[in-house]
């Protein structure tokens, strides 16, 4: 996986194991992604949950986010996200912590000492090793709404199949939906 733009563009980033059950961000969405964020990135406060390799926030500190707080549940993405922030020399503007984001996320303003953030994404997994579709952007992104982690002018994203129903939290709306392949980028916004 390479940094597609910024102060580390076209520096390598280690992957996931395949056994790991970890489904990278494709660097169409992922171009696609930045390009849109792209006036939001400076100075801002990015949370990335189900995070897996970290590319997305490694990405958004490339291109210029203050800081990151990436969350994963499994401890060798957690690892593996440390040592890529390491070897871009990004420790300092990013920490990585253990947690599980279908559950309750008020705990992350005070992990990431950090109360709300301009930017959200996450990329759940489709599947599970039994390749069973999973359902888990629309209970993450309600998770987020509650724990009142998108700032007042902040944005959400989710990646997820285009089969699982994702809708906006109480609190938030839909403002874009973009189509690539089997999946869906979602943009929200808090509501007016």
């Amino acid at each position: 996986m390479r940094i597609i733009a910024g102060k580390l563009r076209g520096r390598r980033i280690r992957g996931a194991g395949k056994d790991w059950g970890v489904r990278p961000i494709s660097g169409r969405i992922k171009q696609s992604l930045f390009d849109i964020l792209s006036g939001l990135l400076p100075g801002a406060r990015f949370l990335d949950l189900f995070a897996g390799t970290g590319a997305v926030g490694i990405e958004a500190l490339s291109r210029g986010a203050a800081f990151v707080f990436f969350v994963d549940r499994d401890r060798r993405c957690l690892e593996l996200i440390a040592r890529n922030l390491a070897a871009a020399g990004f420790l300092e503007r990013a920490q990585v912590h253990f947690g599980d984001a279908l559950s309750d996320l008020s705990w992350v303003p005070f992990r990431s000492k950090t109360a709300q953030y301009d930017l959200i994404f996450m990329g759940p997994p489709y599947q599970d090793a039994d390749r069973r579709p999973l359902a888990y952007s629309a209970p993450a992104l309600k998770r987020a709404a509650a724990a009142g982690l998108l700032a007042t002018k902040g944005w959400a994203v989710c990646q997820h199949h285009v089969k699982e129903e994702v809708t906006a939290p109480e609190g938030w709306v839909m403002v874009r939906r973009e189509k690539y392949g089997d999946t869906y980028l979602s943009f929200f916004r808090m509501q007016a």
